[in-house]
């Protein structure tokens, strides 16, 4: 009896052992088939058209499911998934939505929240210019119009409420926890190898850093998505996934796995956000403004509710081009991150891809203006 409790015991932990191999090896797949994989060939096929002549990347997900819809990537040296899934990027004013949605949950901003922007923020020495739109602002037209001011303005305000926060190194590690709940600042877990995560400044780094000389004017850089903080594109359209489904999303995966596999759970577990519900409504409701009558005007449509963030992230030479968005608002479908090496603003390059990338998905084909757009975009070069 005893000889077989102990026959019983080591087969069930050779079985254990072995799921845990299957699931090893199968979590980190290379992307060798894309007829067997979840990506659809009609957004493939324009998103290798439209990153002609670029160095970038398109990524696209199911919100609902985790599901990669489109995955292309392009550069000098031909299609680099890398590019995607583990060059770290500045976000730029993409991220003013994830910072909205902490500012907001933290109540250190609600939906009456105004701040004058005189076209720069100053502080001490100094000076942080920003775009020309109306002022003051409410949150709405602050990610409407993508206000630097105003974002700086409120983290500014975070990180100096001893109210909330006894210390700087507590202002930023709550910070640090809303960013990584929203799929920022570490692998998302894609079943696909070679995935790496950004940086995402905290406490420890930041003192080993700035030998613990640092305060809230050294990082007030990310709260527009610049400085500390990097990020991939795949997890830039985590963080748009998670927006559209208003507070969760699933691992990325680019292969649909039964019930019974071993990695089943991985992907159908849902992950939760740590911002509220009434966070979700005002950041949607700017980035739906945005389309309206901010930034990204150059992409609205009847066809179908788009809600945006366009972002332009400063680097040596020409400035990277950013979007993250989806749609539609009510029931999405799809969201999306472009991101475009030295592409310019994010409004002028990134968006329109994206735009095309939705069109297609939503719709099955391009209006004819739609097909002279892409025309134009796939004849650009950077």
């Amino acid at each position: 009896m005893l000889i077989r409790t102990i026959r019983i015991r080591i087969m069930r932990t050779l079985t254990f052992l072995l799921t845990l191999l299957m699931a090893s090896a199968l979590q980190a797949q290379p992307l060798l088939d894309e007829a067997s994989s979840t990506l659809q060939p009609a957004l493939q096929q324009l998103g290798r058209r439209l990153l002609r002549h670029k160095t970038g990347s398109i990524v696209a997900i199911q919100p609902a499911t985790g599901r990669v819809l489109c995955l292309v990537t392009h550069s000098s040296e031909g299609e680099k998934p890398a590019l995607a899934l583990a060059t770290p990027y500045p976000p730029g004013s993409t991220m003013k939505t994830a910072e909205a949605l902490m500012l907001y949950s933290e109540g250190i901003i609600d939906d009456e929240t105004t701040v004058a922007c005189q076209g720069a923020l100053r502080s001490g020495n100094i000076r942080v210019r920003c775009h020309s739109h109306a002022s003051p602002l409410r949150l709405t037209n602050a990610l409407a119009y993508s206000c630097n001011t105003w974002f700086l303005s409120t983290f500014l305000r975070m990180m100096g409420d001893r109210d909330r926060y006894e210390t700087k190194d507590s202002a930023i590690t709550v910070w640090n926890r809303y960013m990584r709940s929203m799929g920022l600042g570490g692998p998302t877990g894609i079943d696909m190898e070679g995935e790496k995560g950004g940086l995402l400044a905290n406490a420890h780094y930041l003192n080993h850093r700035y030998d613990g000389r640092w305060n809230a004017q050294t990082v007030m850089w990310i709260a527009m998505g610049q400085g500390d903080v990097t990020a991939t594109p795949l997890q830039l359209c985590v963080l748009a996934s998670s927006i559209a489904n208003r507070g969760w999303w699933y691992r990325p995966h680019l292969h649909d796995y039964a019930p019974d596999h071993p990695l089943s759970a991985r992907y159908a577990t849902p992950h939760f956000t740590k911002a509220t519900p009434a966070a979700y409504a005002a950041v949607i409701r700017g980035m739906r403004q945005a389309v309206l009558h901010g930034t990204l005007t150059g992409v609205k449509t009847s066809a179908y509710t788009l809600c945006g963030k366009t972002g332009t992230a400063e680097t040596a030479g020409r400035d990277h081009s950013a979007f993250i968005g989806f749609a539609p608002m009510d029931d999405p479908a799809i969201a999306v991150c472009v991101y475009i090496e030295h592409g310019g603003f994010g409004a002028d390059t990134a968006a329109p891809i994206a735009s095309l990338l939705i069109e297609q998905h939503l719709t099955g084909h391009l209006s004819p203006a739609s097909q002279r757009k892409a025309s134009l975009l796939e004849a650009k070069s950077y």
